[in-house]
């Protein structure tokens, strides 16, 4: 097996991970208007995929360090495009709560084995570089699915996008099913065990990591829920445009946050072996006060170039942390630990946020549910910094 070919196989069915979790976004506006749903309801069906996948992960992966992990790949990502379609069948509010529930397992099986899967057969000291290389399916996925939501729903109706954008995962499944082979030497069924993930817990710097990953997770996922709706409303796009122009941002600040942030990481690591940790900070940091300012410049072609800079700075992170992940872990339970990191990121982060901005705009308004989703970044430093400063190397 071509290692390249794998990582090409993952980077796909990655994008489409995405295409197919963000394209609901997209179509908010006419979900709102032709199933009659109001911002808390639009919030919540973004937070139950959340929940969902942050608590089936762990127990999948679980199984996933006990078999061969192409199954799981190809197995999930069948299960979350069939889920994909069914979602273009709903009738109400429920059924796409449920849709996106089945969304929610699929995603969370592939997620926690294609980090490890994709990096093992490459250089130590280019995993930051390969991390970020599978990582670009997050921004370049996340605009596609607002770009062809957006399209697709405001010309065809929203139905039909969601129809249309589930095809290509059944056949990057079974391309993956026919092609990759898990090399790893499945460990006997008595050393893995569920108790396992409590040892997770003794090193500080991966549980600093997760938490500060976590608030970070807060911000990316209710800006990414909720700011198509916000150029919608506060701009004056239509549905197609503020998923154009959202989309847009996300393709920019993702290709050059992370593949920039791979690149550092991978030359820093070279000086310090705290690199990962200081390039998700340095991300961090910059990415605050640049949000911030868009939220308070009043021409929307400044606000756009600060929330464009601002979101390349947080993506310095992508391929950073999970190298991270892989430095802190041995093999045997490296699904294990990227599925509790997970677990920890999104139970804390994005599972609540989408919500939890909606409840905001709803009570108050959008713009000050924004500024708090920004807000969250400054806890993300604090715990990145703590993360650095306890890293001793391999710990578990």
């Amino acid at each position: 097996m071509n290692p390249k070919v794998i990582l090409l196989i993952l980077f796909l069915i990655n994008l489409f991970n995405y295409i197919d979790r963000q394209v609901l976004f997209a179509v908010f506006p006419l979900l709102s208007e032709d199933l009659n749903l109001n911002d808390g309801q639009l919030g919540l069906l973004g937070s139950v995929f959340m929940i969902v996948y942050t608590l089936t992960a762990p127990i999948i992966a679980y199984f996933a360090d006990r078999s061969p992990r192409q199954i799981w790949v190809s197995a999930c990502a069948v299960l979350w495009s069939g889920a994909t379609a069914l979602t273009g069948m709903a009738k109400d509010f429920y059924h796409i709560a449920i849709a996106r529930s089945f969304i929610g397992v699929g995603e969370a099986g592939f997620t926690s084995v294609s980090p490890s899967l994709a990096a093992e057969g490459f250089k130590p000291e280019l995993r930051a570089r390969i991390l970020a290389i599978l990582g670009l399916a997050l921004p370049l996925g996340s605009a596609f699915g607002y770009l062809l939501g957006g399209l697709i729903g405001q010309h065809y109706g929203w139905r039909i996008a969601f129809y249309a954008l589930s095809i290509p995962g059944f056949l990057l499944a079974f391309w993956a099913l026919i092609y990759i082979k898990d090399k790893r030497q499945i460990q006997n069924t008595e050393q893995i065990k569920l108790t396992n993930y409590l040892q997770f817990f003794k090193s500080k710097s991966f549980v600093y990591l997760c938490l500060g990953e976590a608030m970070a997770t807060f911000t990316l996922g209710g800006l990414a829920a909720w700011m198509p709706t916000y150029f919608h409303r506060y701009y004056g796009f239509t549905v197609a445009q503020a998923g154009t122009y959202f989309g847009a941002l996300i393709i920019i600040a993702g290709i050059i946050g992370t593949l920039g942030g791979g690149i550092l990481a991978d030359f820093l690591i070279k000086i310090t072996k705290k690199a990962y940790f200081y390039t998700t900070l340095l991300g961090y940091a910059i990415a605050l006060p640049f949000g911030l300012l868009g939220l308070l410049c009043e021409n929307q072609t400044l606000a756009l170039i600060c929330f464009g800079i601002a979101m390349s700075f947080v993506f310095l992170q992508t391929g950073a942390l999970n190298a991270a992940i892989i430095s802190i872990t041995s093999l045997k339970i490296r699904s294990m630990a990227f599925a509790l990191n997970i677990f920890i990121i999104h139970a804390l982060g994005d599972a609540i946020s989408p919500m939890t901005i909606g409840k905001i705009s709803q009570t108050f308004d959008l713009h000050l549910a924004v500024l708090v989703a920004i807000i969250f970044l400054l806890p993300a430093i604090a715990f990145c910094y703590l993360a650095a400063r306890t890293f001793k190397g391999q710990e578990l």
